[in-house]
């Protein structure tokens, strides 16, 4: 199978970039033969020597910021050079994996030569994540900044609506993002549920359980935005009365402008720990007995993936695209439920056999959600586009 993969952004870098990285080196890793496009790669990513790699932002070995041309316009150039390559036969596929905002022009070329475009689809449907963002920051009187990647844009959301249409398969990443594209009329036939993953080398838990008389410690790693809703899980929080009984809440991550304002006097609840951005999560992650996640809107939130890899059971709501079931091997309640939230953080505390119980079972899951694992249902969706059967 010969895939051009096309990412019109720097591979390696926190996030998407991340994500792409994972994706073709267990997709090489796995025998198919992938020619990457992207506008650059992060400097020992492992990826910058693959053999089949063009870059469409560097000139002379340097790199050229998307904000140089702007980042619209510099998504667009590499749409256009992913389409050049393929009409002109420099490029050859029998499939082409884009991501969002740089699809139209790849997809044509494609169309032409008889190529299926699978496009990546990180998120919920782009019209549902403005609608319910924007309504979470009027609930907190906090504006919208049009700078937020999640402010409303009317020309982004007929881009990705074109996009959406162009493609013969998007892959959507959780239940919820699935049900996200249906309701807004995109046939289910033309969405492939896949998952993403965690790297099991670097993310593995700590030690096995904590004693039951020992303190619950919590974990929030997150941006501190309304989108991921730290105002509920310190609402909750208050609710619980866990800080009370000597409980800790750590919270990692950076805040948007306006938000921490309106967080502040939660901020200041006993056991309450706020350390800002780290890089260390790994580590800070194996001091947590349980990870909450109480987002609003998500695709699916890949920090909930490495949490469970690290032995933390995931307490999130239904909107978090998290791979957890009720009961099981996490606590689920419905988005902006608080109560229920705060409910569930008290049972953990007050029942240690079910903490463990549940912690158990999450570290089984995690082997599932590995990217190796998350590569080969990849492989799969990339089957299904071609048309050839699924091996048993």
């Amino acid at each position: 199978m010969r895939v051009l993969y096309s990412f019109p952004d720097t591979v390696g870098k926190p996030g998407i970039g991340w994500v792409a990285h994972h994706q073709v080196r267990h997709l090489v890793a796995q025998g198919v033969d992938v020619e990457l496009y992207c506008t650059s790669v992060l400097p020992g990513s492992g990826i910058d020597g693959l053999a089949s790699l063009v870059t469409t932002m560097e000139v002379g070995g340097r790199r050229i910021p998307h904000r140089a041309l702007g980042v619209h316009r510099a998504y667009r150039r590499h749409d256009a050079r992913v389409a050049r390559a393929l009409r002109s036969g420099r490029a050859d596929a029998d499939l082409v994996h884009t991501w969002p905002r740089a699809v139209l022009r790849t997809a044509a070329a494609a169309g032409e030569r008889g190529v299926p475009v699978i496009r990546e689809a990180p998120n919920t449907h782009t019209a549902h994540a403005y609608e319910v963002v924007a309504a979470e920051h009027r609930a907190l009187g906090l504006p919208l900044e049009s700078s937020e990647t999640h402010a409303y844009d009317r020309d982004i959301v007929t881009l990705e609506e074109a996009e959406y249409a162009a493609a013969d398969l998007l892959l959507v990443p959780s239940e919820l993002a699935e049900r996200t594209f249906i309701e807004r009329g995109v046939e289910p036939e033309r969405l492939a549920l896949h998952r993403y993953g965690f790297d099991p080398d670097r993310f593995t838990p700590g030690q096995a359980g904590h004693a039951d008389t020992d303190p619950l410690t919590v974990l929030f790693a997150a941006r501190c935005e309304p989108r991921k809703a730290l105002h509920h899980a310190l609402s909750a929080w208050r609710r619980s009365g866990l800080g009370e009984r000597g409980a800790r809440f750590i919270i990692c991550g950076e805040f948007v402008p306006g938000y921490r304002e309106i967080v502040a006097t939660d901020l200041e609840q006993r056991g309450v720990e706020f350390r800002g951005f780290s890089d260390d999560l790994d580590s800070v992650m194996r001091e947590a007995d349980v990870f909450v996640l109480p987002s609003v809107e998500e695709g699916s939130a890949l920090v909930t993936y490495a949490a469970q890899g690290s032995g933390c059971v995931p307490v999130v709501s239904d909107a978090a695209g998290a791979r957890c079931r009720h009961m099981h091997d996490g606590l689920v309640h419905h988005a902006g439920d608080v109560d229920v939230l705060a409910e569930h953080l008290r049972l953990l505390d007050g029942d240690r056999d079910l903490l463990r119980r549940l912690r158990s079972a999450s570290i089984d899951t995690a082997a599932t959600l590995t990217w190796e694992n998350a590569t080969r249902d990849l492989v799969r969706s990339y089957e299904r586009a071609l048309g050839s059967a699924v091996p048993a």
